[in-house]
């Protein structure tokens, strides 16, 4: 294992400013106690707290990277792409995010009505309780209401019952294309990561497609090492960093202290026969 590879880099986490409970300070805080020494705050569609999370760091003594995790759709599936060390200013990168979060409101209130059809009131007044921002209400938000009110004992029973494909709650939504979300993140000077690629439900035939497409458009890292991913899971994303040329990255996926398996800073390190993504970020560290 190399040097580079036992880096405790957690580049994947989220704060009150898309689905997380916790404010960018509080994160920050609670990475560098995990032992984080490289963070990121890779908020759902939206980099408005980039700022916020980057001088929270410098406070804690943590390198940092500017983030961001776009929705996409690839092949009738929603995926998400993370974008790593871009500049959070950049223009053509903020009104693309604005576009993608554009349908989340509209698209709540269809999930609200599909949960009162099964008895289910009140669904977006409740769900609007827990978000910190409006443009970014999400399946999340639905999830901790249902949990609040009784109707479910945890958000993994919400999303099992009512809130993924066929159930009363589920709405699909267009997000942008895998190429789209990709041109905003390198034309703003960052790096494109596939985040969580187990969590796909894809055949092994879309799934080649997604790293080949992916890879075309100029994609150059996938997470590796996440907190939904098993060991064998891992080594399987190992190989297939290597076999499409890919760097690896490593994040927790952390969202709340209530809700979230795995903490900053706790998960295994990279495999040390790969290239970290820190690697190709070197210049855009803070």
């Amino acid at each position: 294992m190399n040097a580079r590879s036992i880096l405790n880099a957690d580049l994947h986490c989220h704060s009150v400013v898309s689905d997380g409970t916790l404010t960018p300070e509080m994160l920050a805080e609670r990475a560098q106690r995990g032992g984080v020494e490289l963070w990121s705050l890779t908020d759902h569609d939206e980099v408005g707290g980039q700022h916020r999370a980057a001088a929270a760091a410098r406070v804690q003594g943590m390198a940092y990277l500017t983030g961001t995790e776009i929705s996409v759709t690839f092949a009738g599936e929603t995926v998400h792409i993370v974008g790593l060390g871009f500049d959070a200013d950049d223009t053509a990168l903020r009104q693309g995010l604005a576009a993608t979060r554009g349908g989340r409101a509209e698209r709540a209130l269809e999930m609200a009505h599909g949960l009162a059809q099964v008895g289910i009131s009140g669904a977006y007044e409740g769900a609007l309780k827990f978000v910190g921002n409006p443009d970014l209400i999400s399946r999340t938000h639905f999830a901790r209401f249902l949990v609040e009110t009784g109707v479910c004992k945890d958000t993994n029973e919400v999303f099992r019952k009512y809130l993924t494909q066929g159930k009363p709650g589920f709405v699909p939504h267009r997000w942008a294309t895998l190429k789209n979300a990709i041109d905003w993140i390198t034309c703003a000077g960052g790096v494109a990561v596939i985040a969580h690629p187990a969590r796909y439900k894809f055949t092994p035939n879309e799934e080649y497609a997604l790293f080949t497409e992916f890879k075309t458009h100029g994609g150059r890292a996938v997470e590796v090492v996440t907190g939904s991913h098993s060991v064998q899971e891992s080594i399987k994303y190992a190989e297939m960093a290597k076999e499409f040329s890919l760097a690896a990255s490593r994040g927790s996926d952390f969202h709340s202290p209530d809700e979230s398996h795995t903490d900053l800073g706790t998960l295994p390190y990279l495999p040390g026969d790969l290239t970290a993504v820190w690697e190709l970020l070197e210049d855009r560290i803070q």
